[in-house]
């Protein structure tokens, strides 16, 4: 289940990933909180300006989804879809679209209520925001079975929200973001990039984001309340608008794919697609979204970057994998030593949290994991809260101690919430060094003394202007090196000997990661790094959307020295360990979205099994190389090549 704002931005945002799934036959539910129906303007590029209907626009984008979701199943995009009327809680009812072939199926639900536009006040931001704010009207599509319209107040979506969650029961949920990074924009510019008032997204997207965790939360709540089980699914929430303001991540031909799917949603006043109102959203077809300065099409970007999954070795050799299901953290463990299967999950609590875990190894071997806490989910000028929280292990292997919570190196709750993913590394003297993007684009840091004592939040020197997705290393000397994906190049933090509080370092003229850098200790006693790096088109401007990506794996040690080739092709971050012989280990995705091992030579590529969502966790053991991921039913999988 993916729940959108806006006709289009499952296509904008969360392709590949929806695409890969698809693929893989796993059915989708797309549920689209506003009609869309903006100012009514279906513009035609090169045209007049046509007059405004807003019911026609509205059902216009629907019909663009019809025919990008007919093409995405292996139909043609004229194909007839099945249209009904479905009853929803509270006495609601949208317009459902049902379309299948063979085992494989989608359907829309439209609830349509108002769109946000600069002159539209009461809209979705209204609803979540403001305490005083009435019923939202929804608006009925032209040419829609539903003709009758309603009004939603603030509980009520959530409500409606949490019951097509319980109808459909989705092991995968996907969100929009919920907590944008802060952008200050002059007025011209934020009316130009349709952003929101001193944040990167539109305001639609977060609101309607927020409504989504919102209800994952009550729903979870109400499946517990008497004793019955916290529902096992995984949630993902994608980045929208912020993909304006940072090097672009998606290599030509991910690009080029995922570009076609907007094809048919744009669509062309010259189709026969039968839908009297227009048959797609023209300003959005053909090459546009490739030529669109803003680049939104050109990266996809997950709000939570980081494997699903995070691998300890137990005492007696088996691996216990650790996961956000239900948004509580889960343990699964191995049945037997490298045999790939696992036991049922063991709720470990703590939700709700966000999907991705921090972690770090004691020097007896107890486990510490960091989640990044919904505390509070509220809108209204509620608390909308969250939190760094910290589970220890009380014994190697055995059973844990209770939550306990970090704080947030921020004060109040708007700059709360913009913190990213904890990330965490052991040092040699026993000490445990937290890490987390901080409202600034810096990153603030909390230690973890050996005797289980914590120190306050800090930020570090340097910071500024990176993205989410720490890397930690220790060299050989025992230094701790820390490592982010800047605007410009590569940002790294190290001590200057063990002990010492890390300084930002003067590195080699490093290119711009378009992804989280990897680090791995190499056999001098040095760090190795790899990331993808922009390799750029010839743009006419800093802001022209055709300077885009075609990214390529650099290898570079941390003084800016470049390393043997290493020939990984594919997108998105990768994950390194040092191999043998020098050789590193990494693990990334192909250009066809297949999980790749490259240990030295051609790289391996995982053929079979459920689809990998998101990333994945490397573990090197004395057998080789296992990799472990979780699956779109909410199950953890193996692969050892």
């Amino acid at each position: 289940m993916q729940i959108l704002a806006h006709p289009d931005d499952d296509l904008y945002f969360m392709n590949p990933d929806t695409r890969q799934l698809l693929d893989a036959g796993v059915p989708l539910v797309s549920v689209y909180v506003t009609a869309g129906e903006h100012n009514g303007k279906n513009h035609i590029p090169g045209r007049d300006d046509v007059p405004a209907d807003r019911a026609a626009y509205s059902s216009a984008r629907h019909q663009g989804l019809r025919q990008a979701y007919a093409e995405l199943l292996g139909l043609d995009r004229f194909t007839d879809w099945a249209k009904s009327v479905t009853s929803l809680r509270g006495g609601h009812r949208a317009e459902i679209n049902m379309l299948t072939n063979g085992p494989r199926r989608v359907e829309l639900v439209f609830l349509n209520l108002s769109m946000h536009t600069l002159r539209r006040r009461m809209a979705l931001p209204a609803l979540w925001n403001d305490r005083a704010a009435g019923g939202l009207s929804t608006f009925a599509a032209a040419d829609s079975p539903l003709r009758r319209t309603g009004t939603y107040d603030y509980d009520q979506l959530i409500d409606v929200l949490v019951g097509l969650m319980a109808r459909y029961r989705p092991t995968v949920i996907q969100t929009l973001d919920p907590d944008p990074d802060i952008q200050h924009s002059d007025e011209t510019t934020r009316k130009r990039d349709s952003e929101q008032r001193g944040y990167s997204d539109h305001g639609d997207h977060t609101a309607a984001a927020c409504f989504s965790w919102a209800a994952m939360v009550r729903w979870v709540a109400e499946e517990t309340r008497d004793g019955g089980e916290v529902p096992a699914f995984t949630a993902t929430a994608f980045r929208g608008y912020y993909n304006r303001h940072w090097p672009k991540n998606l290599p030509e031909s991910v690009l080029k794919e995922k570009a076609s799917h907007l094809v048919p949603y744009g669509g062309s006043p010259d189709w026969e697609c039968g839908n009297a109102s227009g048959c797609g959203d023209y300003n959005v077809g053909g090459d546009r979204p490739l030529t669109n300065w803003k680049g939104w099409v050109r990266s996809t970007r997950h709000r939570y970057p980081g494997p699903r999954i995070r691998l300890a070795a137990d005492p007696d050799g088996r691996l216990s994998a650790y996961g956000v299901l239900g948004l509580r953290v889960v343990r699964w463990r191995e049945r037997e030593p490298g045999g790939g299967r696992w036991e049922a999950p063991r709720d470990l609590g703590g939700g709700p949290l966000a999907p991705a875990l921090g972690s770090a190894t004691l020097a007896d071997g107890r486990q510490l994991l960091f989640g990044l806490r919904f505390s509070a989910v509220n809108g209204h000028s509620g608390p909308n809260r969250r939190e760094i929280v910290l589970l220890e292990q009380r014994s190697p292997g055995g059973p844990f101690l209770a939550w306990r919570g970090l704080g947030n190196p921020e004060h109040g709750d708007d700059r709360g919430r913009r913190i990213g993913v904890p990330a965490a590394v052991t040092a040699p003297d026993g000490r445990v060094h937290l890490f987390v993007r901080n409202a600034d684009k810096g990153v603030s840091t909390r230690v973890r003394e050996a005797d289980g004592s914590w120190s306050g939040w800090r930020a570090l020197p340097g910071g500024g202007d990176i993205q989410d997705g720490l890397s930690t290393a220790l060299d050989g000397a025992g230094r701790i090196h820390l490592f982010a994906a800047g605007r410009q190049s590569v940002r790294h933090w190290a001590q200057a000997a063990p002990g010492r509080t890390l300084t930002l370092q003067k590195t080699g003229p490093l290119p711009a990661p378009v992804d989280a850098p990897a680090a791995a200790p190499s056999r001098d006693g040095g760090v190795q790094l790899y990331f993808r790096t922009e390799r750029p088109w010839q743009p006419k401007s800093p802001d022209d959307g055709r300077g885009s990506a075609s990214p390529r794996l650099t290898a570079v040690r941390t003084d800016g020295g470049e390393l043997p080739g290493v020939r990984f092709d594919g997108y998105g971050p990768v994950v390194a360990a040092p191999g043998r012989a020098g050789r590193p280990v990494l693990l990334g995705r192909g250009l066809d979205g297949r999980l790749q091992l490259h240990t030295g030579g051609t790289p391996a590529v995982r053929t079979t099994g459920p689809v990998a969502l998101d990333g994945a966790a490397l573990h090197l053991g004395h057998a080789g190389p296992a990799v472990v991921g979780m699956g779109p039913d909410a199950q953890p999988w193996s692969w050892s090549p």
